[in-house]
């Protein structure tokens, strides 16, 4: 791969430091940022063939003209870097964070004597407080509601109190606003309910109904009858809001809840607000053009980059795996540090929002129309035991069947989302293969299915199963590599104690009896294997029927079929009288006394010493 001489002389000066790096083309255009420890080494790997086995990394390099590079202090400060500059420039081979199409705030002045909010969609380093971003507009909407009905902030633009109008507006008779611009609400007054709307945002509303319910109660005593019922009133929004909101209860403290699902090139990652041990809120995440980065750099580029645009984030993430450089993601967190529950009502909160992750993944196939249903859980599982980059959505599953090596046949069943498809059935008579060969005969079955697909131009499915065990697994992956296949996911399930064998790994993989991946793997083995004897049995049935049938005398292959198709076996030709077979079109007596003489041979009588 040529690679420009000006880039090469550069590598050799990099520095040894943490840094960022940039690729570009020839017109200047950001291909891909990337981070570094070392950025030497990193950037030299591009050039010596350390990251060429990926396919992404090939066509990255073939348009590649130009290389920027920054030095930073810190590996912390490499990453968060990256992820700025991903975000500026959204190079074309980065993870594409879907997001990052501006969702709403809501943003809260509060460096301002009399603050006031409002919805926007640019995040400003002003000393503001922002709240969002809401991937749920309408969830937005509704909070909106509640707390302009509650909370009688400012909607005008003066700044006060240096601006200050000589009466108030509409807001103040129609008890929208307290008209602190006249002074009818002091400062402090107005600060303390800037502050219980703050709260109100966090998601602590159980704090802001108990004051309310208490300035209620004293409005109540004091004989302040109208300023009591319109607490009640703002209680009762308050309950209202707080009702719908209130998903599940969970153990107590705020904490974060990350629930990640993935299909080949996209991902979904579904975040849970959890606060005072109440799950307030799911928001969703969308990436794209992920290729072939592992799992653990998707986490780790939502971290750095969505998640830590939040600026109410808990001081604890759950998170269904590590990911990559853990300590590097904590370090520009700063206050936040991330663990991965392997147990208990923490890992429970990690599957709910990896099933809501999954749903949410499901929703975006089938809107895209690349999916007729949803795929379930035990599919995910069966991608999460294998280590699938792709949902197995659709896979097939080969056996052989012989009856000791003669009518050896094979089948192929195919299984959309853990169901039987019929229609995309296969079977076939083994033609190359003499005796007892099960590797060869496996072989052959699968290039000669491959083969027609490949030249049909059939969709591939997501996984192959072989029924057998390392043998038969070896011979099936052959036959994909020579037709230039061997990327396709393909395992092998033995019977006997249900070891799964995958290709490029020694040791076999065991899982739970009661797994439901398990459990999708042998629905499809057990299918395969009934389809396969049942079609090897018909066969050698049909082979009895006609060697039978071929030793009638005067009988051809049209007047044998036609015995058959009448009395419907060997049997029932055997039970037919003469008159019944003489009755057929073509035969005559003669014939029909012949066949029911050679169907029903005389005993020889045995001779007598």
């Amino acid at each position: 791969m040529a690679v420009p001489a000006d880039i090469l002389d550069k590598i050799s000066y990099l520095p040894e430091s943490p840094g960022v790096y940039l690729w570009r083309d020839a017109e200047g255009t950001v291909l891909y940022v990337g981070k570094a420890k070392r950025l030497r080494s990193r950037v030299r790997s591009y050039v010596t063939g350390d990251h060429l086995e990926s396919v992404k990394t090939r066509a990255l390099m073939q348009h590649v003209a130009a290389l920027e590079t920054i030095v930073v202090p810190s590996e912390a400060h490499a990453l968060i870097l990256e992820a700025n500059l991903i975000k500026e420039y959204h190079p074309k081979y980065n993870i594409a964070l879907r997001d990052d199409k501006s969702y709403p705030y809501i943003k809260v002045t509060v460096a301002e004597p009399f603050p006031r909010l409002w919805v926007t969609r640019h995040v400003v380093d002003d000393g503001s407080r922002y709240f969002g971003p809401y991937t749920d507009v309408g969830a937005m909407r509704r909070a909106l509601n509640v707390v302009k009905r509650i909370f009688t902030v400012r909607s005008c633009n003066f700044d006060m109190p240096r601006q200050m109008p000589e009466r108030p507006c509409l807001d103040y008779y129609i008890k929208r606003c307290k008209a602190p611009c006249i002074l009818a609400q002091s400062q402090a007054e107005y600060r303390a309910m800037v502050d219980e709307m703050l709260d109100f945002l966090e998601g602590r509303t159980q704090d802001v109904v108990r004051r309310v319910r208490d300035r209620m109660e004293l409005a109540a005593q004091a004989l302040d009858f109208e300023r009591a019922a319109e607490l009640r009133d703002a209680l009762q929004h308050l309950e209202r809001m707080e009702e719908p909101t209130v998903v599940l209860a969970v153990e107590g403290g705020d904490r974060d809840v990350l629930g990640y699902a993935r299909d080949g090139d996209d991902a979904v990652v579904a975040l849970m607000r959890i606060r005072d041990g109440k799950l307030l809120a799911r928001e969703h995440h969308f990436l794209e053009n992920l290729e072939d980065e592992s799992d653990g750099t998707v986490l780790e580029a939502y971290l750095v980059g969505s998640y830590r645009a939040v600026e109410d984030r808990a001081r604890e993430v759950l998170a269904p795996f590590e990911p990559d450089e853990r300590e590097l993601v904590e370090s520009s967190l700063e206050r936040t540090s991330i663990h991965v529950p392997q147990r208990g009502p923490r890992r429970e909160l990690v599957d709910l929002a990896t099933q809501n992750a999954r749903h949410l993944l499901e929703e975006l196939r089938l809107t895209g129309e690349e999916a007729e249903e949803r795929a379930g859980d035990p599919i995910y599982e069966l991608q999460r035991s294998l280590g699938l980059q792709k949902v197995p959505r659709s896979l097939v599953c080969f056996d052989i069947s012989h009856a000791q090596g003669t009518d050896t046949v094979a089948s192929c069943v195919w299984f959309q989302n853990g169901r039987p498809w019929r229609a995309e059935y296969r079977k076939f008579k083994v033609k190359t293969v003499e005796g007892i060969d099960d590797f060869a005969s496996m072989r052959e079955v699968v290039t000669r299915y491959f083969t027609r697909r490949r030249d049909d131009e059939k969709p591939l499915p997501d996984l192959v199963v072989i029924d057998g065990g390392k043998g038969q697994l070896n011979a099936a992956h052959a036959g994909l590599s020579e037709l230039g296949l061997a990327e396709l996911p393909m395992i092998s399930l033995a019977k006997r104690e249900e070891e799964i064998f995958m290709v490029g790994r020694s040791e076999s993989l065991r899982l739970p009896r009661r797994s439901p991946a398990l459990r999708v793997l042998q629905q499809a083995r057990d299918e395969a294997h009934r389809f396969a004897i049942t079609f090897q049995r018909k066969r050698r049935a049909m082979r009895t029927v006609t060697s039978e049938l071929l030793r009638l005398p005067g009988i051809g292959e049209s007047k044998r079929r036609q015995l058959l198709a009448e009395f419907g076996s060997l049997q029932g030709v055997r039970d037919a009288s003469v008159e019944a077979i003489a009755a057929l079109p073509g035969f005559g007596p003669k014939t029909a006394a012949r066949i029911v003489e050679a169907l029903h041979p005389s005993t020889p009588t045995p001779e007598i010493p």
